[in-house]
């Protein structure tokens, strides 16, 4: 996970973000993970995923501890990101479209090579997807280029965080006294961003693109040297 750490294991905690919008609702950033991917009927790739990575269920799993979602804001496809999809019928969902439509036209193979599992994903949800690259284009702050307003009042940005995962996306919250970048998995350590340590053989074996990888840590290290604070998914560090 580190360039030139140690061998050793780790805990990491697989968030997902819950806030409110004015219009939107009660508004979740991910879903992270769910029963769906640690017991009951599974499919035998789900069943091997879940044994390699062992997810322990915290008290604060989807979706018992918000039942009443009205929006769901994805980064990326990830097993981890994605389980409680199914559990919000009604719930408007935004995602990168050019992401999902890569892994819904590709094979089974290739899905689950990448982490992607269907039964996890609604059977509706390329109808029901608000797709980032059909919104209104503004510029994120402190350097990070082109964003979408994702609810056309610029409270939060969708930024393309390329490298992870095809459609990996993050999100800005620009008007907050100190800019906020939710930065997903664009890394799992924030050392790796600010000491530019991306992660070695074999974590670095499943990015999708590992010099679009360099680019963004290039982005987010910017962002935060100017003042933005960022938050990831897999980080230990506490998020404040």
């Amino acid at each position: 996970m580190l360039r030139g750490g140690r061998w050793a294991g780790i805990d990491i905690p697989v968030r997902y973000g819950v806030y409110n919008h004015p219009r939107a609702g009660r508004c979740l950033i991910d879903t992270g993970y769910t029963k769906r991917v640690t017991e009951g009927r599974r499919s035998l790739p789900l069943q091997l995923y879940a044994s390699a990575l062992r997810p322990r269920l915290q008290p604060a799993a989807l979706p018992d501890a918000e039942p009443a979602v009205t929006t769901i804001l994805l980064t990326h496809l990830h097993a981890d990101h994605v389980s409680a999809l199914r559990d919000y019928p009604g719930a408007s969902v935004f995602a990168d479209g050019t992401g999902l439509d890569h892994f819904l036209d590709g094979s089974a193979a290739a899905r689950v090579r990448h982490g992607v599992f269907r039964e996890l994903l609604p059977d509706d949800l390329r109808a029901r997807v608000i797709r980032f690259e059909t919104l209104p284009v503004v510029d994120a702050p402190l350097g990070l280029g082109p964003a979408r307003d994702v609810f056309g009042d610029g409270e939060v940005l969708a930024v393309s965080l390329p490298g992870h995962m095809r459609g990996h996306t993050g999100f800005v919250w620009p008007q907050l006294p100190r800019p906020l970048l939710y930065a997903g998995d664009a890394q799992w350590l924030a050392r790796a961003v600010m000491e530019d340590r991306p992660p070695g053989a074999p974590a670095r074996w499943i990015m999708d693109d590992v010099g679009a990888d360099k680019e963004t840590r290039r982005r987010i290290a910017g962002f935060a040297r100017a003042g933005g604070e960022v938050a990831y998914c897999h980080d230990p560090e506490p998020v404040a």
